[in-house]
C-alpha cells in the first residue's frame, strides 16, 4: 500500500525530522510503501485506542487521575507513543519509540480514510482524536509544549516580565489557580482574542485591547481549536478524494468494515436465543466481550458505579446478551449498594 503525495519532499527530511516530536498535527500525509497486512494492523490497533478514549470518558471524569492512569496504561499496552524523548532509542516490548510515532501517524491516516465517508462518521472520528490530543498534550512537559507550539507555527507572543508584573491583580483575579506567587511563574500568552471564545465565553482569561492574556496550563483550549479546525478541512479534502482509493478492491472491504466497526452496535434487537446467567457475566467479560464493554464492566466491579453514558451502553449489552430485566436490576442493585446507593433509588438509576 502506497500512500500518494509528494515523494520528493519526504527525501530531503530525514526520519528524525518527520518524528522529532510525539505529537503533531498530522499535517504531513505518510508517502511510504505499506504492506497490507501492516495497514490492518495499525487501523485495528488506532480503533482500539480511539475507542478506549470514549469509553473511558464516560467511565471517568476526564482528566482525572483514574483517567490519565487507564489511558496511559492503553498507551503502554498498544504501543503509541506518549512522552517518550525520540533520542533516548529506548526500546519497549521490542518496538522503539521512532516505530510508535511512525504507527500512530500512518493509522491516524489510515482512519481519515475509513471514517471521512459520512459527517456521523466524521464527527465521532473528530471528537476521539480531539480528547486523545488533549490528553497527551496535557502530559507533555512545559519544554515539550513550547516546542511543539513553534515546531506547528504557533508562535503566540509571551507576556514579558514586566507586563505581567505591571497586571499582576488582573491576571490572578482572571486566571482560575493562580496566586500572587505562582503568576511570577507562569508563562501567559497574548493571542487575538477570537481565537480564545471557548475561554473568553467562560471568562478565564484577562482581556485587553483586543488580546486574551491566558496561562500556560489553558494554552490548549487554543491548540485544540487549531487542530480541530486543521482536521476537519483535511477529512472534507480527504473525502472528495475517496472514490480514487475505494477503486482499490483490496482496500474497499478493509475501509468499509473499519468505518462500521465502531459506530455503534444495536444491542437493542435480541440476536441471541442462549441465555446467561449473573454468575456468568464477570467470567465472560473476560473472555468474550468486546473491548468496549469489557472496559466498562470493570469500572463498574471496581467503582460500584457508572456515568449515566456508560449505564446506558452497558445496559444496553446486558439486553442484547440475554439478561432479563429481573436479573439486570438484581445485578445492578448489587452494585450500587456496594457503592452506598440506596437500594429503593437504583431503579431512578437506570
Amino acid at each position: 500500500m502506497q500512500f500518494p503525495g509528494r515523494r520528493k519532499k519526504l527525501i530531503g527530511s530525514s526520519q528524525n525530522d518527520l518524528y522529532d516530536h510525539c505529537l503533531q498535527f498530522y499535517g504531513q500525509p505518510p508517502l511510504e510503501n505499506i504492506s497490507l497486512a501492516e495497514f490492518e494492523t495499525f487501523a485495528v490497533e488506532r480503533l482500539k485506542l480511539l475507542k478506549t478514549v470514549e469509553n473511558i470518558g464516560v467511565s471517568y471524569v476526564k482528566n482525572s487521575d483514574q483517567y490519565s492512569k487507564k489511558l496511559e496504561a492503553e498507551f503502554s499496552s498498544l504501543n503509541f507513543p506518549l512522552k517518550t524523548e525520540l533520542g533516548d532509542r529506548k526500546v519497549q516490548g521490542g518496538i522503539s519509540e521512532y516505530e510508535k510515532r511512525r504507527k500512530d501517524h500512518i493509522s491516524h491516516f489510515i482512519l481519515r480514510l475509513a471514517y471521512c465517508q459520512t459527517e456521523d462518521l466524521r464527527r465521532w472520528f473528530i471528537q476521539q482524536e480531539m480528547d486523545l490530543f488533549r490528553y497527551r498534550f496535557g502530559e507533555l512537559t512545559p519544554k515539550h509544549k513550547t516546542d511543539f507550539l513553534h515546531k506547528n507555527n504557533l508562535k503566540y507572543e509571551t507576556v514579558s516580565a514586566e507586563e505581567k508584573k505591571s497586571l499582576k491583580d488582573k491576571l490572578i483575579t482572571s486566571s482560575y489557580g493562580l496566586s500572587g506567587i505562582t503568576v511570577e511563574e507562569y508563562d501567559f500568552y497574548k493571542v487575538p482574542f477570537q481565537d480564545a471564545l471557548d475561554l473568553v465565553r467562560t471568562r478565564k482569561v484577562y482581556l485587553l485591547a483586543g488580546n486574551a492574556y491566558i496561562p500556560h496550563h489553558e494554552i490548549v483550549t487554543i491548540v485544540l481549536n487549531d487542530f480541530r479546525t486543521r482536521l476537519s478541512k483535511a477529512l472534507a479534502m480527504t473525502a472528495r478524494s475517496l472514490p480514487v482509493v475505494q477503486s482499490d478492491e483490496r482496500l474497499q472491504p478493509l475501509l468499509s468494515h473499519l468505518s462500521h466497526a465502531y459506530v455503534g452496535q444495536d444491542y437493542s434487537i435480541q440476536k441471541n436465543i442462549g441465555k446467561i446467567s449473573l454468575e456468568q457475566i464477570d467470567a465472560l467479560s473476560g473472555k468474550s466481550f468486546p473491548l468496549c464493554m469489557r472496559h466498562l464492566h470493570k469500572a463498574l466491579r471496581e467503582n460500584h458505579h457508572l456515568r449515566h453514558g456508560g449505564r446506558m451502553q452497558y445496559g444496553l449489552f446486558l439486553k442484547g446478551i440475554g439478561l432479563t430485566l429481573e436479573q439486570a436490576l438484581q445485578f445492578w442493585r448489587s452494585e450500587f449498594v456496594k457503592g452506598k446507593v440506596d437500594a429503593d433509588k437504583v431503579r431512578l438509576l437506570l
